[in-house]
Order: structure tokens, then sequence, then C-alpha cells
């Protein structure tokens, strides 16, 4: 925490309290409350913590307003166009960009960590066929922690680094699992010939009837998909691995709570949602019903997809997906898939209309992702194992630094009260 510049003065009850400010290097001024409790006996009530910094952090920033998401300092739109997933992995990890040998270092460590216990094998087969993969995830992840006793201290450095790279490393397999799983197929083994997104993708659709290889089209789509979704500062289910940290948990079951976090449709499963409205409107004829539905305030009807909580502006990550989209879509063709059809044509519809420009209600990565997985032949249940796959990495940079801050407290939110006070039990006969 950097020394404090200037102070904020608060004065309520014919009392006046100083309250120090930080600056950060990006970013507006933070008002240091730790102290109000015990100083002013009053809390703050801020639902949803969207003005509150719960942590210091060195590892993402975002400008919502102007559309700006760096990592570590560099813009996610070079990172995605001239770097890929793993030296992304180490870039959060570390602070810097990797040497030559440093990158070969990390990639070789990561490919030697595909493999998952083969005991944990049965822990799939325990699910029904019918289950939702992110509850197989979960579930998996979680019990990590009961084979991998030697990367569970968190006190140990080297421990913490050991988690770090398994976590990175076993994902895929994990995500590629899930899903052979529930469409009744073999899991198909890691090849440690190929790079992180094609040996998923490998992993995800091959079978051991026939060959398969994998598009570079395709794995470069997928690499992209991951490095966009690596990191986005403190969201809801970054915000959970580090509150689950707190209480020293081990590192497989804050990722595990991670996971659970990012489930939720208004986190995680947007691109799904997206995707499902793009179903609803069928073809490309509907589609200027449903704009007029999504500009009629008295229509609960939204555009999935479009505009964004924290980008004000067109979001940093959509320049470069739409981009993957395009490549994608132009190998696979759209020619034959309705959805895909729409998606098109809403993108185009919805650019060149004035009401969506004035209100910065632009395409989103959820939209552009949740079409490329589509058209690659994932179902939208695979949609947020992905996302979950992909943010492991931001997760663990966060949780990294997090056990490393001489500041770390358990988190203990409070709260504004509004139930009973105080009051006597009365006994069953006597109510």
């Amino acid at each position: 925490m950097s020394e404090a510049t200037k102070t904020a003065t608060l004065t309520f009850d014919d009392k006046t309290f100083e309250l120090p400010m930080h600056t950060p290097t990006a970013g507006p001024d933070v008002i240091d409350i730790r102290k109000l409790y015990a100083q002013a006996g009053v809390f703050t009530y801020d639902p949803g913590f969207t003005s509150t910094a719960a942590c210091d952090s060195a590892i993402t920033y975002i400008d919502g307003d102007a559309g700006v998401l760096l990592h570590r300092g560099y813009p996610i739109d070079q990172l995605a166009e001239k770097s890929h997933f793993l030296e992304v992995c180490y870039l959060l990890l570390y602070g810097e960009l990797p040497t030559a040998d440093q990158l070969e270092d990390f990639e070789h460590r990561v490919t030697q960590h595909t493999m998952i216990h083969e005991q944990m094998h049965n822990f799939f087969r325990g699910f029904r066929r019918d289950a939702h993969p992110m509850a197989t995830m979960v579930g998996v992840v979680g019990a990590m922690s009961a084979f991998y006793h030697d990367s569970t201290d968190i006190s140990d450095p080297w421990q913490r680094e050991v988690a770090s790279i398994r976590l990175i490393a076993k994902m895929p397999t994990i995500a590629a699992m899930a899903y052979k799983y529930s469409i009744g197929q073999p899991f198909v083994y890691p090849q440690n010939s190929l790079d992180y997104a094609s040996n998923f993708l490998r992993m995800c659709f091959s079978v051991p009837a026939e060959d398969y290889v994998v598009n570079p089209i395709l794995s470069r789509a997928m690499d992209r998909i991951f490095t966009l979704h690596a990191d986005h500062e403190q969201n809801a289910s970054t915000s959970t691995v580090r509150l689950a940290s707190s209480s020293g948990a081990n590192p497989f079951a804050c990722i595990a709570a991670g996971i659970a976090c990012l489930w939720g449709p208004a986190h995680g499963g947007a691109n799904q949602a997206a995707l499902e409205m793009l179903r609803q409107i069928g073809t490309p004829d509907r589609i200027p019903e449903f704009i007029a539905r999504a500009k009629d305030k008295n229509d609960p009807f939204r555009l999935m997809g479009f505009g964004h909580r924290v980008y004000k502006n067109f979001d940093p990550r959509a320049k470069v997906m739409k981009k993957s989209a395009d490549e994608v879509l132009e190998l696979l063709g759209v020619e034959n898939n309705p959805t895909l059809q729409v998606a098109k044509e809403l993108e185009k519809v919805a650019l060149e209309d004035s009401y969506f420009a004035e209100k910065k209600l632009y395409p989103n990565v959820d939209f552009y992702s949740g079409i490329i997985l589509d058209a690659m032949g994932f179902p939208t249940a695979m949609f947020t194992p992905i996302f979950a796959l992909a943010r492991t990495v931001g997760w663990i940079s966060q949780w990294k630094e997090q056990i490393s801050d001489p500041q770390l407290k358990i988190g203990r939110p409070r709260q504004l009260y509004q139930g009973p006070t105080y009051r006597d039990y009365v006994d069953v006969e006597n109510r």
C-alpha cells in the first residue's frame, strides 16, 4: 500500500474525521476506511462492493469508460494479437513477459503436468451422465486436494508454485473429460507434443476410432478465447477466490469456489445466454422485431451479448474476438447454420443503428465467443467450463498475490442489519 498523499474529511453528528487517501498508478484515488469503525463507530454501505477496493493488486487494470484492459501494463489487444495464452499466463503469474528461455521452461513445466491422477477418473463416473459439466468441474477440481498433498501448504512458496502449474496444466484435461463424459465418449489423454489450445481441442473432439488433426485456425481462435478471458480484475469469481483464500484454504478449494461462482448466468454464463437469444430470434428476417423490442422500455427483452457492466465504450476484447469469429465462420461457413446467420446479420444491424451507438451497446466478448464455440461444435453447456479453464490462471495469479500480501486478513464484510432487535424466547404452548 502506498503512503497516503492527502486526506478526505468525513463530518457527521458535529464530529469530523480525517481519512487517508491513496493514489494508484492508474485509476481514481481511494479513501482508506480501514480504521473508520474504530474511530467513528460507523460502517460504510456498498452492496455489490461497486465503490469499494478490497485489495491492492498489480495484475490487471480496467478503465471501463475508455475501453482499456491492461495485464501488467500490456494492452489486451496487443497480447491477443502478438502473444499466446501460455505466455500471457507467465506474464500474469510473474509480472513480466518471459525471455525465450523462460517461456520454453514454463511451457515444459506446464506440459509435464497435463495428465490427472488415474484414480480421479472414478470421480467423473460418479456423476450422472446428464450432469452439467460445471458441476463436474467444481467437484473434480475441489477433489484435487485429496490427490496432490505435496502442493496444499500455502505457507510454502514452492508448493504454491507447484499448485499453480498443476492447475493451469490439468484444467484443460478436466474440462475435456467433463465434456466427453457428458456425451458418453471415452476420455482422451493429453498429447504433450501439441500446444495448449490444440491439445484441448483434440481431447474434446478426437475419438479412438479415427485420427484427428487440429485445424490451426481453430486452434488460434481457441487460444485467443483463452487469452481474452485470462483475467478481468476483481470480478465476482476472482473476489470469491480471494475471499476463500483469506481463510487459508488450499489452492484447489479456492479455485473450485471460483468455478462455482463463475457458473452464475450473470457472470460466466453470458455467452451461453447470448447464443440462446440468437436461437430465440431464429432467422434473420425476425431481427427487426427483436431490435424493436430491445428499444421498447416497456418490454423486458434485452439483447444479450451487447454492452457491458464495466465497459461503457467498446469492449477491447471484442475487437480481437470479432476477428477470430470472422476467421472461424469463413472456415466453417454459416450457410447451413441459421444461428450463425442470425449472429452475422444482428451484428451488422446493431452496429449501424444509431440507438445502439448512442447508448454504446456494442457487441461484447461474450457475443463473439459464443458464436465461435458454437461454430466449433461445442454445446452451450461447455461454454462456461471453457471460460473457467481460461480464467484459472487469473484466479491463481490473484491468489498468489494475496497470499504474499503482508496486509492479508480474513475477509469479513459487515452489514446493515434490518432484522428484529432483542426479544425473549416464547415457549411453544404460549405462541
